[in-house]
């Protein structure tokens, strides 16, 4: 049926691809995630678990900049990478780590949004 009606210009037989793919936006919501589900877990066993998280999620957020040529986020990922790094954890009071959860969640989504590269599977270019 779709290949009879090929010939006709009303008749489209697959979907437009996006001009960009936003790369960071996976890692960047599973780290908002983290980082609110962290607030709960301030001071408790299970925080190690999501400074783990965090920073890992961070530097490979960090990693999607660098590929998108948006370099203003890498530095700021690697700040919030070192400040949740489990390894040498930087001890805050409780009330400071309760903002920076919300700053670093705040971040993640911001960088999942408006990290994006040019879609090289893009159909659509020559209609442009």
């Amino acid at each position: 049926m779709v290949a009879a009606l090929r010939g006709y210009p009303w008749v489209v037989t697959s979907y437009p691809t996006p001009a960009f793919r936003r790369i960071a936006l996976a890692p960047g919501i599973v780290a908002a995630i983290a980082a609110l589900a962290g607030v709960a877990l301030v001071g408790g066993d299970g925080f190690t678990i999501v400074r783990y998280a965090i920073a890992i999620l961070s530097l490979i957020i960090a990693w999607f900049a660098y590929q998108a040529n948006q370099w203003w986020w890498i530095g700021i990922l690697v700040i919030v990478a070192i400040i949740w790094n489990p390894v040498v954890p930087v001890n805050l009071e409780t009330g400071t780590w309760l903002v920076a959860h919300y700053l670093a969640a705040a971040v993640f989504i911001a960088c999942g949004i408006l990290i994006k590269v040019r879609n090289p599977e893009d159909r659509n270019a020559a209609r442009r």
